[in-house]
């Protein structure tokens, strides 16, 4: 039997290369299957360690991660910082069915690109800047404003700079080229929404994809996914198989998440990628057939992959540290006004301890007749009243 036939059935064990809610979620919807779940992270009793087993230490501890590979059936990761390299030997010690190549892609921003441009896709104009003379010279090419950003690492905001005018080029040289990594300068995108598709595909080569998210940010951080986006269906279609062209590009096992942004004139250009579970993706919990967590298990597993039919709107809004104390004050209480407004709140929190300010503590899912029902629901709490102050 090949690599790409082989089907890990039900009662295997499942390894994790991260141990955070994604990884957390994975293991609900895989334990429902019969999975069995160890997860390699640095930090004891985290999201996920919390509900399987879990081998405490660095990405980078070969020894730790051929201990995982012993108990494991399958390995898997849940986010892309994870050690490529680690990875890669784990492919010689057990079987990934993702390979390294994908997460030794993903991790560094120019490498992307360029992948996505070889499968075909549009990308937003870059330059790849190795001193303070190629940002001036990129900054000429590609105009004002431009997004400045590390290659590696960052997500959230971090590792960017968003560039407006010609004096802040040496503020912005000197802020990141210290954090000694790769940068590349970007066209600004005059964007009217930021939308995002995720894909699944099985190491047989099944694919589906799931409806795109409409996403809305306050200070770079993912505040709420609307879906159905509020977009026409000949461009959700093309969102859909742009995500489609780029999970065959790539040869993609598991999940791929694309984000693109769609300007005024209804151009889509992709932004980023994730190999894994995704945030924007939370909405599949309760609004689809198959959630995107089960969709990953069933793909580097190689089982038949599940509808990824909507059943209903849905708005899933993030509940970061500052939202804890309201949002335990409503949890202890009717929720009256969702019975007006035909409304069902779905609750997730991810066992993390510490509730710090901006800190992704859990998220919630509205589902409703229309997505209009659903974000008024979410205005109308006022547990997320901060967010919708700071809504640009």
């Amino acid at each position: 039997m090949s690599q790409n036939e082989k089907v890990i059935l039900p009662g295997s064990t499942i390894g994790v290369l991260g141990g955070g809610q994604l990884g957390r979620m994975v293991v609900e919807a895989g334990s429902s299957l019969g999975y069995r779940f160890v997860t390699l992270d640095p930090t004891e009793n985290g999201p996920m360690g919390q509900v399987s087993k879990q081998v405490t230490a660095k990405y980078d501890d070969v020894e730790a991660a051929l201990r995982l590979a012993s108990e494991s059936d399958v390995i898997t990761y849940e986010f892309e910082n994870v050690d490529a390299s680690v990875a890669a030997i784990l492919m010689e010690k057990s079987y990934v069915p993702q390979g390294s190549k994908l997460l030794y892609t993903t991790q560094h921003r120019l490498r992307e690109k360029k992948a996505i441009e070889a499968a075909g896709v549009t990308v937003a104009p870059y330059r790849k800047i190795t001193s303070y003379e190629s940002l001036v010279d990129a900054a000429l090419q590609l105009g004002l404003p431009a997004v400045f950003k590390t290659a590696t690492g960052g997500y959230d905001g971090k590792g960017q700079f968003v560039i407006r005018k010609q004096e802040e080029l040496e503020l912005a040289y000197s802020t990141l080229a210290q954090l000694n990594t790769e940068l590349v300068l970007e066209q600004f995108i005059s964007f009217e929404k930021e939308i995002s598709v995720i894909a699944a595909r099985s190491s047989s080569g099944e694919i589906k994809v799931f409806p795109p998210a409409e996403n809305i940010h306050v200070n770079n951080i993912l505040h709420l996914s609307i879906v159905p986006a509020r977009i026409d269906l000949a461009l959700a279609k093309q969102a859909e198989e742009l995500a489609l062209k780029i999970a065959k590009g790539l040869d993609v096992v598991g999940l791929i998440a694309v984000e693109m942004f769609v300007t005024k004139d209804g151009q889509l250009y992709v932004n980023e990628l994730a190999p894994r579970p995704h945030n924007s993706g939370h909405y599949t919990m309760e609004a689809c057939y198959t959630s995107q967590f089960e969709q990953h298990v069933r793909a580097i597993c190689n089982l038949p992959l599940g509808s990824t039919r909507l059943r209903q709107p849905v708005v899933m809004v993030n509940v970061l540290g500052q939202h804890m104390p309201k949002l335990y004050e409503y949890m202890q209480k009717s929720d009256l006004l969702a019975q007006q407004l035909e409304v069902e709140v779905k609750v997730h929190l991810y066992g993390k301890a510490d509730a710090a300010y901006n800190r992704k503590m859990g998220h919630v899912n509205v589902l409703a007749h229309d997505v209009e029902a659903a974000l008024k629901w979410i205005k109308q709490t006022a547990i997320w009243q901060e967010q919708f102050n700071n809504e640009k």
